[in-house]
């Protein structure tokens, strides 16, 4: 499970005789056995669990097509997972193996168990903040041709950036290129339809995403330079700043403060990038079989009154605030377009209004949610959809003067209804946590390298570690808490540049301009390979 060497860029020497870890470690044939055999079992488990959620469904199967679109897809989304975990391992594990804190094949294999809870453990937040990126159109569609266009063509576009920034050694960020991706193909399906290219974006939200993944080095930079500064002020202990000593692992609590910052922040990455995938998984799902997967099923019946109720009263609003206006038709394209381009104004109101009312009925009429029958699940799915996101935009909107008390009503509504559309399979999430789990385990060595050795001109010490790794840990877990996806890479990587910086102890700017290049180039690189490749999916299909 080593690397196969490559040059990589040139980069100033750290100082003779800085101890370095031993990362060519033959881990001989039974691991190999088992990472396959963890492999082969998660694949299986995937597949089993669709079988068992179509045919529990009630799915009638008339052809076998959709469901080999269907596998292609979870393939290269649970791919895009698994490059994920051996893009990204470095963020967790360079800091233990350079400060000799743990041997580099145990390091990795710890990383890789905690990536797996914390995934496992993850809230979905994030998973939904990065779908309502995409064009609504290709969502409400998305089993059809342009939506499985849409799907393979961000997700190949971010794979393929992933594995040329790891082929060099240059750890970016797979937040960054996912985000760069969805603009692509957001700006290429408004182009393809006559429409301007900026409009097929929702560029609200993706200013919001944009902020904390270029505010992510910043903060780990300054974050991680302060901590190790405070440190120095207040732990007066030398050998807390000082180099390894040879191989031998550091004293026994700054040892435990590496492994736990280590757990913490492997965690924190399964729990925050093993979001995207499951996003876009539950996308695909959706598409294929909406019947098993387009509506949760799992809310009490109980919850369809107080669903029912709560509907009237937002609808009631709404009615206030339009003075009653009526659009007299369909509501649902008024909305779909509305929210094309990002807004929700006097015009289209009304329509959200009766869209509401419209909803309300159908799970009147089923009795629940769970009690929506097969052939109306994806319409019903669609409709709430629609509401939910137009529901985004009328509590942003300031003009329509709304109360404390409807504001809070709206939002209840809002949380019912995602609840409902919102929701991730276990089964789902077990399979992702296997492949980024098990992604950590394979091709971590070289971007650990540029990490441990080639920011800084000296080697790491155990309070830059440390604090480099504190920083990071706080930053994901509070993105977490607040459904925004930061970069483990950028945080983890400025904060050691960050402690470097601090400590005095030079910086290689070589691999500083590389970094930053590499940075900078990911949104428009990521953004030009998913469009193109979208233009030629959708050309194909």
């Amino acid at each position: 499970m080593s690397d196969i060497a490559v040059p990589l860029p040139q980069t100033e020497p750290q100082k003779a005789g800085s101890p370095k870890p031993d990362l060519d470690v033959n881990s001989g044939p039974g691991a190999g056995i088992i990472f396959s055999l963890l492999l082969a079992g998660g694949l299986l488990y995937t597949a089993f669990s669709i079988y068992s959620d179509v045919e529990n469904a009630g799915v009638q199967v008339e052809t076998y097509l959709p469901f080999m679109l269907l596998g292609v897809a979870l393939l290269i989304a649970l791919g895009f997972e698994f490059v994920n975990g051996f893009h990204d391992t470095a963020n967790a594990v360079a800091t233990v193996i350079y400060t000799h804190s743990l041997p580099a094949q145990f390091a990795v294999v710890w990383s890789g168990f905690f990536n797996f809870l914390g995934v496992l453990f993850s809230s979905g937040a994030v998973a939904f903040g990065i779908v309502s990126l995409l064009p609504v159109e290709l969502i409400l569609q998305v089993g059809s041709e342009a939506g499985f266009a849409m799907v393979f063509a961000l997700l190949i576009a971010a794979i393929i950036w992933n594995l040329s920034t790891w082929y060099f050694g240059l750890p970016s960020s797979s937040s960054h290129t996912l985000i760069g991706s969805i603009i692509g193909v957001g700006v290429a399906n408004a182009i393809l339809h006559g429409q301007d290219g900026t409009s097929g974006v929702d560029w609200s939200k993706a200013t919001e995403i944009g902020y904390a993944l270029l505010l992510s080095p910043v903060v780990g930079f300054v974050a991680a330079g302060l901590l190790l500064l405070s440190a120095k002020a207040m732990i007066r202990n030398p050998a807390l700043y000082q180099e390894p000593k040879g191989k031998e692992p550091p004293p026994v609590w700054i040892r435990g403060l590496l492994i736990l910052t280590c757990t913490g922040v492997s965690f924190a990455h399964g729990s925050n990038d093993g979001q995207k995938g499951m996003g876009l998984i539950m996308l695909i799902l959706i598409g294929t079989v909406p019947t098993a997967y387009a509506l949760n099923k799992a809310p009490s019946p109980d919850l369809a009154q107080e669903f029912i109720q709560t509907s009237r009263h937002v609808a009631a609003i709404i009615s206030e605030k339009t003075q009653n206006r009526q659009i007299g038709g369909d509501p649902r394209p008024l909305i779909s377009t509305a929210i094309s381009l990002h807004q929700i104004d006097q015009n289209t109101l009304p329509a959200v209004g009766e869209l509401i009312t419209l909803i309300a009925n159908q799970v009147q009429e089923y009795g629940s949610v769970a009690a929506v029958p097969g052939t109306a699940v994806a319409n019903v799915r669609n409709d709430m959809y629609l509401a939910s996101e137009a529901l985004r935009f009328v509590l942003k909107d300031k003009s329509l003067a709304l109360t404390a008390e409807q504001t809070r009503l709206l939002q209840e509504y809002k949380s019912l209804v995602d609840e409902a559309t919102r929701f991730i399979p276990l089964w789902v999430k077990i399979s992702v946590a296997i492949a980024l789990g098990l992604g950590t385990m394979i091709g971590w060595k070289r971007i650990v390298v540029t990490v441990g050795e080639k920011i800084g001109k000296q080697h790491l010490t155990y309070a830059q570690g440390a604090s480099a790794e504190i920083v990071a840990m706080a930053t994901i877990f509070a993105a977490d808490r607040y459904g925004l996806p930061v970069s483990t890479t950028h945080v983890l990587s400025s904060g050691v540049a960050g402690t470097m910086a601090a400590n005095r102890s030079g910086l290689q700017w070589s691999t500083i301009r590389n970094l930053l290049m590499a940075w900078v180039l990911t949104l428009p690189m990521s953004i030009l390979l998913a469009a193109s490749l979208f233009w030629a999916f959708v050309s194909i299909f």
